[in-house]
């Protein structure tokens, strides 16, 4: 059975809603971890996992950004 071109429509604009929703989430928890838990890690441990977290986060971001990018073409 084949779809039609309007559920195949909805379905590409929520794809690149979810992608965008997630990009504004990680940015999100990127600053927060920027702003206030690096500053707040009282331990060298605590401050390693979240500088570690925050590169995962930058790169999360990097990547969803090509992908919206990508999907806008």
């Amino acid at each position: 059975m084949k779809k039609s071109s309007c559920y195949t429509q909805v379905m590409e604009q929520n794809n690149l809603h979810n992608l965008m929703t997630q990009m504004t989430q990680e940015s999100k928890s990127l600053w927060r971890i920027k702003k206030s838990y690096l500053k707040e890690a009282k331990t060298k441990s605590v401050k390693d996992f979240w500088t570690a977290l925050a590169k995962d986060k930058e790169q999360h971001v990097k990547d969803l950004k090509a992908l919206i990018k990508a999907e806008l073409k």
